[in-house]
């Protein structure tokens, strides 16, 4: 019994699918209606809202634990400098154009994670004007 159990679990990995809750691919689709729906688009199927919201939430979400990471860093005398979000009152729309320009250029059924994505589209889209570097 002992023999089939550690089969099981060695076998476990090759049958696993990915990860991660939330796919690239998702992401990609719920950031496109998103951005229609900011453009004025309107959808009779309260999928298409509910997609966008969950794209919506996922990107806000992601820049706020970030801007969390990036205060507590700064406690410790540590700055992360990845992207620096403007105040800006259009901010949810410029994130969602951001992300949907970034994964559209990732080739579909990708490997790489949604938070990866959206870190490197906030990353390109915001970058912080000031440098690591010393002068």
């Amino acid at each position: 019994m002992k023999k089939l159990w550690l089969l099981a679990a060695l076998c476990a990995p090759l049958l696993a699918t990915s990860a991660h809750a939330y796919t690239a691919d998702e992401l990609r689709g719920d950031c496109q209606i998103a951005e229609e729906m900011y453009a004025g688009q309107k959808s009779s199927d309260p999928f298409q809202a509910i997609r966008s919201a969950r794209c919506i939430a996922y990107v806000a979400g992601f820049a706020d634990s970030y801007a969390v990471s990036e205060y507590l860093a700064g406690k410790v005398g540590v700055k992360l400098n990845a992207f620096c979000l403007p105040n800006d009152p259009d901010l949810s729309l410029r994130l969602v154009r951001a992300v949907v320009i970034h994964v559209e250029r990732v080739p579909p059924r990708t490997t790489v994670g949604p938070s990866t994505l959206v870190a490197g589209a906030l990353a390109k889209a915001f970058p912080c004007s000031d440098t690591l570097e010393s002068k």
